[in-house]
């Protein structure tokens, strides 16, 4: 059985040696054949060499190494698209994701199940802003969305073989791996654990827009609720302003006068130019990522590529 570990790595030269330090251990007690992919970002500290200095103790340590920054969803894909490994690990460096859970996912891989998903049940030292935001796009993305995600879970999974070749084999630019396994299925088993705060430094990505970044290709890329919802709002509208007009038929008719006057035009006007703007914003979202797949770019430039022999 080969193993195959693949951690997306920006700005990490602190946490790598601990990280391996952790790890090693644990997955020598699993098997001696597996691989260790650190999927790199170009960065301005000495990341690099710290991986580099690992692997010339341990050649089973690997780094793919890109062009410029393309951000950590297409880092965890290109590590998949390289890896050899029989089950594929995907792990943050930080500690966040324990390195200790890696021997309860293998067991319950060899179980049988070709997707496990670490569940948090605590999220330490994350602010409120960003529990908030992580708990009502869960919500909203399983309420409208084709597929479900499971809430409460990251990028930290096991994936067998062959859903490894399936998402690969999916091609979208959006890089939203939990989706992209929701879309591939198999059987999946949640682990709940207890998520620490990060080892040392901090985090590379932004608490609040991140969230939202990632809420946003949870709807816009797996549902299309956002632009039956927005014809619904153009119904509701269209119907209230016949109401409104029927409403000010009768008074002329009946000879009242309309107390109605410049408040009123004002936030009607406000209130349809709102809502015309939000539905613009929707397709907006949507066009633009058509306009990303039909573009059709490569989704990582490798810059170097360490320890694969065939790629």
């Amino acid at each position: 059985m080969l193993l195959s570990l693949v951690v997306p790595v920006y700005r990490e030269e602190k946490n790598i040696p601990e990280f391996i330090r952790r790890i090693r251990p644990i997955l020598a007690s699993i098997t001696e054949d597996y691989e260790l992919i650190f999927s790199m970002d170009p960065s301005p500290d000495r990341t690099e060499d710290v991986i580099l200095e690992e692997r010339a103790k341990d050649a089973r340590i690997k780094l793919l190494k890109f062009s410029r920054r393309f951000g950590q969803p297409m880092a965890s894909l290109a590590g998949m698209e390289y890896s050899r490994g029989d089950a594929v690990i995907v792990m943050d460096v930080d500690m966040q994701d324990p390195p200790e859970l890696v021997h309860q996912m293998v067991a319950k891989w060899r179980e049988g199940f070709d997707v496990v998903l670490p569940q948090r049940t605590q999220r330490t030292g994350e602010p409120w802003i960003k529990k908030l935001v992580a708990g009502t796009g869960y919500k909203v993305i399983n309420k409208i969305a084709d597929v479900r995600i499971p809430p409460n879970t990251g990028d930290f999974r096991l994936m067998s073989r062959r859903v490894v070749n399936e998402v690969v084999r999916l091609k979208e630019s959006h890089g939203f791996l939990r989706g992209m396994v929701a879309v591939v299925g198999f059987k999946q088993f949640l682990l709940p654990f207890e998520r620490p705060a990060r080892f040392s430094g901090e985090t590379n990505y932004n608490r609040f827009f991140g969230s939202l970044r990632i809420g946003f290709n949870g709807i816009f890329c797996f549902s299309t609720y956002a632009l039956t919802l927005s014809t619904m709002f153009g119904f509701i509208i269209a119907g209230f302003s016949f109401l409104l007009m029927a409403i000010y038929l009768f008074y002329k008719l009946m000879g009242w006068p309309i107390l109605w006057g410049n408040p009123t035009l004002v936030i009607l006007i406000s209130f349809l130019g709102g809502i015309q703007l939000i539905s613009v914003g929707i397709l907006g979202e949507y066009i633009g990522r058509i306009y990303e797949e039909v573009r059709a770019r490569p989704r990582f430039i490798v810059d170097r590529a360490e320890g694969f022999k065939d790629k």
